[in-house]
């Protein structure tokens, strides 16, 4: 890869191509919205506003373009001024630390938080004239929640959105996609499951070798950092600042966040610059690559293995924790399955308010939590000690897989005993294994494993690969926010589309 493709800088590489996306979006009345009005550091106009009051949050109509961000209330129409969250008691975790679990399930369209990537993505191809919708197809490569959310973007501008993913994937990730694109061919699936980054890669290559496919690959695009600092640190500092007024001892001591790939990590940094916020990255105990060098596969849909993206700001990474696929899997029968949620019901001792809310969290929200009570009891935070997690997507996205793990784990029922069990194992045991607290040695380790896919297959160069490590580098990334604005409201202006 050569040097100048690395990162996609807020300057305009070809007039022509930038000319052609104006003028589709001036056809399709097309007004993009700036990060900082994602992150809610900008207001949104009057005029937008207003459209978004006659728009369905699930309709690929351009205003939905205005809520790709935590901002919006529970029935996607609404906006708030704290983000949807839950703050976990000791009741349901057994820890003093207060877990704060933000909920990416009330973007629009996808109900998943990788909406926002994606549009990062691509939104900064068009103002720098890289993407021509005319005759470029945005080819999305990923596990399954961020190229549903690119072929969403793709669908509002009105170009051809791929999905490329794992055939493993749950069956309702592929149920949306053939909803969504324009043509069976756009779903293209790769072998295995989760744990098969390298064949979506594979066929990556394959498809780039047309000059109509431009390949937005979040494991390698920096907007994804980008649009994550700026957007989802934001919330989480609203989220926090929030709680921290009526509880003014707080301190948000950590962030944690499975990698995936690596994008939502980037709050992290933003956070350790704003409050000294550690960052803990979680990945799959089957599959443990940062622990253990990558080694098997693993069903915690919505984090990748095997490989360290090219995003994953490893120098700045705290703490490492596995978490067992089986933990997620059981409790999304807990939460989610009648029996489950009548075990639940019965004990006094939990707030049916917190208990509901779990429908709003998918497995790799489960394996967060996880991975926070394992945090907690390996640092022994305190009652003032807050912690902020993420959960992308909801449970709804699992149904299928909570059948499966019903069959796998409870052949002769899933009824109250079991639920117990579950409770006990996957709540209450819960116990601080698999934590690595990192030094430099341990974080240039990890560093050093994406040599192999990064290098050796991707092609980007030593020195590229190299100068990631310096904390400026990302300094330099999350700095370019107001300029990427700049040149988003120049395109708006060129467009004529002002509301």
């Amino acid at each position: 890869m050569p040097a100048d493709e690395l990162i996609l800088l807020p300057e305009i590489a070809d007039p022509k191509i930038r000319r052609s996306a104006i003028e589709r979006s001036r056809k399709r009345g097309i007004r993009l919205p700036t990060f900082a009005e994602l992150a809610g550091d900008a207001p949104i106009s009057a005029g937008v506003t207003e459209q978004l009051r006659k728009v369905d949050p699930d309709a690929p109509e351009a205003p939905n373009l205005f809520r790709v961000h935590w901002f919006n209330a529970a029935d996607g129409r609404g906006r708030v001024d704290v983000p949807a969250h839950i703050v976990l008691p000791t009741s349901l975790t057994g820890v003093d630390a207060p877990i704060v679990v933000l909920l990416g399930s009330h973007f629009p369209m996808i109900g998943a938080h990788k909406v926002l990537p994606a549009y990062a993505g691509l939104v900064t191809r068009l103002v720098s004239g890289t993407f021509d919708p005319e005759r470029h197809r945005a080819v999305w490569p990923s596990t399954g929640n961020y190229c549903r959310g690119g072929v969403a973007i793709s669908r509002i501008l009105g170009c051809d959105g791929v999905a490329v993913l794992p055939e493993g994937m749950s069956r309702e990730r592929y149920e949306w996609l053939e909803r969504w694109v324009s043509h069976p061919s756009h779903i293209i699936r790769t072998y295995g499951t989760e744990s098969n980054v390298k064949e979506i890669y594979d066929k990556c290559h394959e498809l780039a070798e047309s000059e109509e496919n431009v390949i937005l690959n979040q494991f390698s695009a920096f907007s994804n950092y980008m649009a994550h600092y700026a957007c989802t640190g934001a919330a989480c500092e609203k989220v926090f600042e929030s709680y921290r007024g009526k509880n003014t001892e707080a301190k948000l001591v950590a962030f944690v966040s499975a990698t995936g790939s690596a994008g939502t990590i980037a709050a992290g940094d933003r956070l350790k610059a704003a409050y000294g916020t550690k960052i803990t990255a979680v990945e799959a105990l089957e599959c443990p690559t940062m622990l253990e060098n990558g080694y098997g596969e693993h069903n915690i849909q919505g984090i990748g293995d095997k490989h360290i993206p090219l995003i994953h700001n490893v120098m700045n990474t705290d703490v490492v924790i596995a978490v067992s696929d089986t933990f997620p899997d059981r409790l999304n029968l807990l939460f989610n399955s009648g029996a489950g949620k009548a075990y639940l019901a019965g004990r006094n001792d939990l707030d049916r308010d917190v208990v509901a809310a779990f429908s709003e969290i998918g497995i790799s929200g489960q394996a967060n939590i996880v991975a926070s009570i394992k945090l907690a009891k390996r640092m022994n935070y305190g009652p003032d000690d807050v912690i902020v997690t993420i959960a992308t997507d909801s449970a709804r996205l699992y149904t299928t897989e909570m059948e499966s793990a019903s069959a796998k784990f409870f052949p002769d029922g899933f009824a109250a005993a079991e639920a117990d069990r579950v409770f006990e194992a996957c709540l209450a045991g819960i116990t601080d294994d698999h934590v690595l607290e990192l030094d430099q040695r341990e974080r240039r380790r990890i560093f050093n494993l994406g040599y192999y896919t990064w290098v050796e297959q991707q092609g980007v160069t030593v020195d590229d690969f190299d100068r990631r490590s310096s904390q400026s580098f990302w300094q330099g990334i999350a700095r370019s926010v107001p300029a990427w604005d700049r040149m988003i409201e120049d395109f708006n202006q060129e467009t004529g589309i002002n509301s």
